[in-house]
């Protein structure tokens, strides 16, 4: 494992791109495929995203239906989206499960508010894990005499730039996401 830069912020930048399609499924209000992106099904013996066992549509500006290919994952999919936090309910019909998007209360809000934090969460959490990785890198580098005392350190500073960027991004992303939910 040696020091890569490039690699490091290719990581750090994967979690905040991931943050970005998480946040992108807390709509607020209007019913948007995007919604159920984050939901993982436990079909098949593995979980696998809600779009590789089913079809997302937006019929109407606050329903969602789900057509799920195979009959027999119509049970895995309703408890997937029930229990994604996302405080939705589905109603299966047949292969098709009707999702209704509930108007956003204050609580409603709230709540929606909570999940974006814990998804913002994370992504610092990747963040601080690629970072660690990169100081660690850059320790074994040194240790096993690849580069300098000096070096490291300044690598070390690099690293920390990246991570303060990426955590930046991210909080400007929750902020940003929080405003937008609590806006009427």
């Amino acid at each position: 494992m040696s020091y890569d830069k490039n690699d490091l912020k290719r990581r750090m930048d994967g979690a905040v791109e991931s943050l970005k399609s998480d946040m992108a499924g807390l709509r607020t209000g209007r019913a948007s495929t995007g919604m159920l992106e984050p939901v993982m099904v436990d079909v098949y013996g593995s979980k696998m995203p809600l779009n590789q066992v089913g079809t997302v549509s937006v019929p109407e500006a606050r329903l969602l239906t789900v057509t799920v290919w195979d009959a027999g994952n119509t049970d895995a999919v309703e408890k997937a989206i029930r229990e994604s936090g996302l405080g939705l309910n589905p109603q299966p019909q047949g292969t098709v499960i009707r999702v209704p998007i509930p108007e956003l209360n204050e609580e409603r809000r709230k709540e929606l508010t909570k999940v974006a934090g814990q998804y913002a969460e994370s992504a610092r959490v990747a963040v601080r894990n690629v970072r660690r990785d990169g100081m660690d890198a850059l320790k074994k580098s040194e240790k096993d005499k690849e580069i300098s005392e000096d070096e490291r350190k300044q690598h070390e500073g690099d690293v920390q730039k990246l991570t303060d960027d990426a955590i930046k991004q991210v909080d400007s992303m929750l902020a940003d996401k929080e405003k937008d939910i609590m806006t009427v």
